[in-house]
This record gives C-alpha cells, structure tokens and sequence, in this order.
C-alpha cells in the first residue's frame, strides 16, 4: 500500500508542472496589459516602463515563468495588482468561504445522488426507476447560474423568505441568519453532484446486481439488506471516483453560482480578478484549485485501493 501512496504522489508531480505550464501560457494570452488599469491614459514611456520593472512585466515570458514558479515553490503567491495586498491573504479567505459552501453541497448531492441511485436501481424499469432518472438528468442538465436566478426570484422576491445575496457570517455560521443565507447556493451548488452521482450509482448497482456472485448470495439464503451492502461495497470505487470529481468541481467549478449570489468565495475571487486583468491573483487561484483537484484524485486513488485491493497492482 505504502509504494502505492509513493507511486501516486510521484506521478501528481508532473501532473502539476504541466498545469503551472498551462495556467502561465493562458493567463499570458489574455489580451491586453494588467497595467492598463493602473496608468493613467497619458503615462508617459519612462513612468509605463518603471511600473512594468516593478512587475517584472519588462522580462520575457519564460523568465517570468521561471521567477513566478520559484516563488510558488516557495510559497509566495504574489501581491495583487488591483489593491497590492498579498495574494495568500485574500485566496485562502475566499477559499475558506468556498468551502463553507461546497462542504455541505456535496453532503447534500452525494447523499440525494447515493438514495435516488441505489433506488432507481432496485426498481429498474418501472415508475419510480423513471421518475427518478427523470430528477437525475434535470439535475444533471440545469445550468448553475439559470437554477441559481430563479431560486432568488421564486424564494427571495416573491416568497421573500430566503437573502438573495450576501454572507451573513464570517467563518462558519452561529446564527440563524447565516444558515439562511445558505440555502439557496447550497442547494444550487448540489444539483448537478446530485444527478451525475445518482446516474452513477445506479449504473454500477445494476452492473454489480448482474454478477454471479448475487445469486450466489441469493441461493445461500442471505437477507436482502446483507446482498446490498456486499453490491455497495463493490460499486464504491466507481462511485467514489465520480465523487472525487465532483467535489474538485464544486471547488472550480462555482464561479457562476457564486457571482450570482454575491458570495465571497475563490470563484467570485477568480472573477473578479478576470475583469480587473489582476494576473497575480488570476494565476494563483487556478494553481491552488488544481492543487486541490490533483489532491482530491489522490485521496480518491487511495480510498479506491483500500476498498477493492486489485487496484493496487
């Protein structure tokens, strides 16, 4: 187990060179200067070359590569353009409060997903296996941002029982009011976790079913609950493996739900540093997601392992 670990970990490495190597080309693609926000429209050549010394902006792009990614290494993310405050500080607040939300989405989606897939399943092919693929798939194909709007119009303008927008709490939520101003993003955020992990589930389910080892267990007189915890345990892996990647997505993936509801999270950050060109904080962002989706397959990699030992070899 332990050179399965090592074998993963040494194999995240390259994966990661190649994202900052990607991450650096994209962000350089981006048309126009990050400085054009700070200069005034008649800055003089001398004062345009000064700022871009300061930036680093006056070295070509594979010494700037080379000079963002030793810092990296060494933990500096860089100053922002946009306010010159350190690039660690706001990210990991704003993660933070990402993370408040898609902590509880994904307990909400995963577990809705894991119920309407093992039921659709044991009802294949009548009504409900209908009914509740139908949910799955509307889940699956509603747009965040669309479902996200018409929440706020039918529960917050209409009804007017829910905030709109805002976090009404700083950290984790004590109060009533700020556990209401999570329900509509929470809810938003673990509607496609919930179809995607619910189609899966009830594809692995239906496939472990078919198995002879069932009958077998049938035909030596187990109870029904005892064969469905032996097909769960060998549907796990393909689970867990959807479950990894759609909790990596509610970390990346939220900068539309986020925007809409006007939370301070990495997506609304990463947005905001798109319209302002503020590069530091652009590169930063996506970095430390992919960090963590790197990092959430390598879990997932391993959970897998200790489930169903053939994966190790």
């Amino acid at each position: 187990m332990l050179s399965f670990i090592l074998r993963r970990l040494l194999q995240a490495i390259p994966i990661l060179f190649g994202v900052s190597v990607m991450v650096f080309l994209m962000v350089q693609m981006i048309p126009g200067s990050p400085l054009d926000l700070l200069l005034p429209p008649d800055a003089s050549p001398q004062l345009i070359e000064q700022m871009k010394e300061a930036y680093g902006f006056d070295k070509p792009a594979w010494q700037q590569y080379l000079l963002w990614l030793w810092q990296l290494l060494h933990g500096n993310l860089g100053y922002s353009i946009f306010n010159g405050a350190p690039v660690a500080d706001e990210l990991f607040d704003a993660l933070g409060n990402t993370f408040v939300l898609a902590i509880p989405a994904a307990f909400t989606g995963f577990g809705l997903g894991i119920l309407l897939g093992v039921s659709a399943a044991l009802s294949q092919g009548g009504p409900l296996d209908k009914l509740l693929s139908a949910i799955a798939i509307t889940g699956v194909s509603l747009p965040h941002y669309w479902f996200a709007i018409v929440m706020v119009v039918i529960f917050s303008v209409n009804l007017n029982w829910l905030p709109a927008q805002g976090m009404q709490f700083t950290g984790v939520p004590t109060t009533l009011a700020g556990f209401k101003s999570m329900i509509l993003p929470v809810i938003t955020l673990s509607l496609i976790p919930m179809g995607v992990v619910a189609r899966v589930v009830r594809a692995a389910v239906l496939e472990v079913m078919s198995q002879e080892f069932v009958n077998t267990l049938h035909a030596k007189g187990l109870w029904d609950r005892s064969v469905l915890l032996h097909v769960m345990k060998n549907a796990a892996p393909a689970t867990l493996a959807v479950m990894g990647l759609q909790f990596g997505y509610l970390l990346g993936g939220s900068i539309l739900v986020e925007t809409v509801f006007n939370w301070p999270g990495s997506g609304n950050l990463l947005n905001l540093a798109i319209f302002r060109r503020d590069i530091p904080v652009m590169q930063a962002t996506i970095i430390v997601l992919a960090a963590f989706f790197v990092l959430l397959n390598l879990i997932v990699d391993i959970a897998q392992a200790l489930i169903d030992p053939r994966i190790r070899r």
